[in-house]
């Protein structure tokens, strides 16, 4: 109970982040960057706000131990924090200043723990998924 209540409470959390900064990309910062860096920070937005609602389902899902939604869950917001974090940081280095992009190859390593939190969905849900309303 206390792992549901943790991941649907950092699903909303990711969920309202990802509306700011999606508000912010469009308005504040649609003059301060380039419609490159802009088109790169709202990717960021995208899959932070994708993998907000995948963790919403993960916390809500009846078929899956609270152990594997704890697998799924620690690899997923690893994943947001590296790729979309590290995008957020890249794409805002004019107005920040400091160059982010040595950081760069943090980005794939994020894309890759998402997509291996998909995997273990799949994975789980398929092996050890209860089977609900049988």
């Amino acid at each position: 109970m206390v792992m549901n209540k943790t991941i649907l409470g950092i699903a909303a959390l990711l969920g309202t982040l990802a509306v700011i900064l999606g508000a912010m990309g469009a308005h504040a910062l649609k003059s301060q960057l380039t419609p490159e860096s802009l088109n790169s920070f709202q990717t960021g937005v995208q899959y932070q706000m994708y993998h907000a609602l995948f963790l919403l389902f993960i916390g809500g899902n009846k078929q899956l131990i609270n152990r594997h939604k704890k697998e799924i869950f620690a690899i997923v917001l690893a994943g947001v924090c590296c790729f979309s974090g590290s995008i957020y940081l890249i794409t805002t280095s004019a107005i920040t200043g400091i160059d982010f992009k040595p950081f760069a190859w943090i980005t794939p390593i994020g894309g890759v723990f998402l997509i291996l939190g998909w995997i273990l969905l799949g994975i789980r849900v398929l092996k050890y998924g209860k089977t609900v309303n049988s």
